[in-house]
């Protein structure tokens, strides 16, 4: 398939709606691009959208087909930003190392109360500068620290040896993991209100 390459670069772009919807075209935003109280409208897959090097400031994204496995998050700068629909397997902030690009990253100041987060990932920053999903949604926070605390709760038996068994395997600047309890109970043969009855035991947990 032959796609249509649609570049936003080496400009400040303020107050606007931008479409990013069709599925035959790749978008790049990067190289010097500053967005200003935009609405993002995001309709296509991890796979046509690149951000390195995007700066996003007081933006909202419209996520309106479930975003999946897109990291380069870490490789824009998110600041008072909102997000809402769904996103899974989606790392944000700022990861060193990890791919070109991402001296780029950082988030601060964001509000995913709108969004259903699944096994998506925060680096390098504050979350207590973050507003994280209620439930459904649960989120980690610091999952490498507190993993031996984490691994001392029994929880259903999939989840724990999938999930939280691995915590400590997390890359080193991992301060927050997020996940969506309908799907990883369906994911792993458990249900939402067994692993509820273990959350709301633990206070390094948001939910």
């Amino acid at each position: 398939m032959l796609y249509n390459k649609v570049f936003y670069e080496d400009r400040e772009i303020e107050n606007e709606r931008l479409e990013l919807t069709d599925k035959g075209s790749l978008y790049f935003l990067g190289s010097n691009l500053t967005l200003r109280n935009c609405t993002l409208v995001l309709k296509v897959s991890a796979k046509n959208l690149f951000l390195t090097g995007a700066r996003f400031i007081d933006c909202t994204f419209e996520v309106k087909q479930e975003l999946k496995n897109h990291q380069a998050w870490v490789k824009a700068s998110l600041e008072g930003c909102r997000f809402k629909g769904p996103l899974s397997g989606c790392d944000f902030g700022h990861w060193p190392g990890y791919a070109r690009g991402w001296e780029h990253g950082a988030i601060q100041d964001c509000d995913f109360t709108e969004a259903r987060l699944n096994a998506c990932r925060f680096m390098g920053c504050d979350p207590a500068t973050l507003r994280f999903p209620r439930w459904p949604c649960f989120t980690i926070l610091d999952p490498i620290g507190r993993a031996p605390e984490l691994r001392g709760v029994k929880w259903p038996d999939l989840f724990g040896r999938v999930v939280v068994q691995d915590l400590h395997n997390e890359p080193p600047s991992t301060v927050a993991v997020s996940y969506h309890a309908p799907t990883v109970a369906k994911q792993l043969e458990t249900t939402s209100e067994e692993l509820r009855a273990v959350i709301e035991k633990l206070d390094c947990i948001v939910y």
